[in-house]
């Protein structure tokens, strides 16, 4: 079993920065990707960022060139650096953890940006 335990959450007016990190309870190198995802309120969960075990990332249209999903191997966690927040990225964000057959949700961290 593996925990995911995020942090870094909290209440930022809109343009305003955010580093969210996302600390596993073992080694990370066994997953083939980790990711953050987040669910607005009324809103299915949605896929923000996604990084593999080779360093490859992608995000979702709506956060690119203002979030960045990085992985420390070494402290066992795994970052989203969020800038240029919007209102619209307020939301639960989730750190979630793959391996070959299973995947492992953290509990999540609140994220609300102010206009």
């Amino acid at each position: 079993q593996v925990q995911l335990v995020e942090s870094g959450g909290g209440l930022v007016q809109a343009g305003g920065s955010l580093r969210l990190s996302c600390a596993a309870s073992r080694t990370i190198s066994i997953f083939t990707t980790m990711a953050w995802y987040r669910q607005a309120p009324g809103k299915q969960r949605e896929s923000v960022a996604t990084i593999s075990s080779g360093g490859s990332t992608n995000y979702a249209d709506s956060v690119l060139g203002r979030f960045t999903i990085s992985r420390d191997n070494a402290k066992n966690t795994v970052y989203l650096q969020m800038n240029s927040l919007k209102p619209e990225d307020t939301a639960i964000y989730y750190c979630y953890a793959e391996e070959i057959i299973f995947g492992y949700w953290g509990q999540g961290t609140q994220v609300t940006v102010s206009s």
